[in-house]
C-alpha cells in the first residue's frame, strides 16, 4: 500500500507548488480533481486530452516530484433532474475517462448521482424509507429508468478504456451503501467498483471493516479514501443520523468530518488497513480532508502521522511458520 491525498486540499497553491510539498510529506500518490465538486485547479481535462505536450509535461513534473496518480476524480451528480446540470457532470465523466486511459491512470472517482421523482422534476430524491409505499415506487423508477441504463453506458466505456469507476458511497446518492454499490455493480457491470470513504459509512451506522469484507469479496473496492467521523450521541437522539444541520454548526451536528484519528482511533484504522489487505486491497489509501477544526495543514500532517505507523507496504511473501 501507499500513502497518498486528495489534492483539492492545496487549491490555494499552484501545481509546481502542490507536487513539492506533498512531496516533502512523504506522500507517493496523489488523487487530481477534473471538475464537478472537487473543481480542476490542478488537472485541466480540455487541455490535457488537446495538447499532447502538455500532457507529456504534466506526466513529467508528477514523476519528477517521485509521485503517482492514484486517481482522477469528478465527483458530481449526472443524474440530476436539471438537463444542464446533467450534461455537465456527464461530460465531465466521460473526458475524465478519457484523460485516465491516456494518463494510465486507473480509476476515476465519482458519485452514482441521485435523479429526481419523475421526469419533470426539478431537484434529486434520496428516498431512504420502505413506507409509505409512494417512496418505493420513486426507487424503482429511479433504477430502471435512470441509474441502471446510465451507469451500463459508463460502464461499458470505461471497460473499453481500460479504467475502472470508484463510486464514493456517500449520503444524498443513489448508491450510498455496499448493498446498492453490489446492485448497480451487478446490473452493469465489474468496471464499477467503490471508493470506499469510512467517514459516510459511519455515519450511517455501517461498520467500514464489515463493508470491506462484504465488498472485497466481491473485488469491488477500486479505491479507499482516509477520513474519520465523529459521532455526537447527544445530538444523534435529538437529529438522527440523516442530520440536516448545517455542517458549519459543529455543535449541533449529530455528526462531524475529523481527521485521521480524531474520531477513531488508531486501533480502529490498523482494523481498517488489515481488512483492506486481507481482501485484496493493495493500492493507495488517499487523504481526504474535511475537518472543521484544524487548518488543512495541520489535519493533513497529523492524518499522514496517523496513518503512517499502521500502512502496510510490504508483501508478507511465503508463510514460513505455516
Amino acid at each position: 500500500m501507499e500513502l497518498g491525498v486528495f489534492t483539492v486540499l492545496f487549491a490555494d497553491k499552484n501545481f509546481e507548488e502542490m507536487l513539492s510539498y506533498i512531496a516533502s510529506k512523504g506522500i507517493k500518490a496523489i488523487e487530481l480533481g477534473t471538475g464537478g465538486y472537487p473543481g480542476d485547479v490542478h488537472c485541466k481535462a480540455d487541455e490535457l486530452l488537446g495538447d499532447e505536450s502538455k500532457l507529456q509535461d504534466f506526466k513529467q513534473a508528477i514523476a519528477e516530484h517521485g509521485l503517482m496518480i492514484s486517481a482522477l476524480s469528478c465527483h458530481s451528480n449526472p443524474l440530476h433532474p436539471q438537463k444542464p446540470i446533467a450534461a455537465e457532470a456527464d461530460e465531465t465523466i466521460t473526458k475524465t475517462l478519457k484523460l485516465a486511459s491516456k494518463l494510465g491512470v486507473p480509476v476515476v472517482n465519482t458519485f452514482s448521482g441521485c435523479p429526481g421523482d419523475h421526469e419533470g422534476a426539478l431537484y434529486p430524491n434520496w428516498p431512504v424509507a420502505a413506507w409509505p409505499h409512494d417512496f418505493q415506487e420513486v426507487l424503482k423508477w429511479q433504477w430502471e429508468e435512470k441509474l441502471i441504463p446510465y451507469w451500463k453506458e459508463k460502464n461499458d466505456l470505461a471497460e473499453s478504456l481500460r479504467v475502472k469507476i470508484g463510486l464514493e458511497l456517500h449520503g444524498g446518492f443513489s448508491v450510498h451503501t455496499p448493498a446498492t454499490l453490489l446492485r448497480l455493480r451487478e446490473a452493469c457491470g465489474s468496471a464499477i467498483g467503490a471508493n470506499l470513504d469510512p467517514s459516510h459509512l459511519w455515519w450511517q451506522g455501517i461498520d467500514p471493516v464489515e463493508a470491506i469484507k462484504i465488498l472485497g469479496k466481491e473485488n469491488a473496492i477500486h479505491h479507499f479514501h482516509a477520513k474519520d467521523t465523529m459521532i455526537d450521541q447527544p445530538n444523534t437522539n435529538r437529529n438522527g443520523v440523516t442530520d440536516m444541520t448545517d455542517y458549519a454548526n459543529m455543535q449541533d451536528r449529530s455528526w462531524y468530518f475529523r481527521t485521521v484519528g480524531f474520531g477513531h482511533d488508531q486501533k480502529t484504522w490498523a482494523d481498517i488497513i488489515s481488512a483492506l489487505r486481507l481482501y485484496g486491497y493493495d493500492y493507495v489509501v488517499s487523504i481526504e480532508h474535511e475537518d472543521g477544526l484544524m487548518s488543512i495543514d495541520e489535519g493533513f500532517t497529523k492524518a499522514v502521522e496517523n496513518l503512517k505507523p499502521v500502512l502496510v507496504k510490504e508483501s508478507v511473501g511465503q508463510m514460513w511458520w505455516a
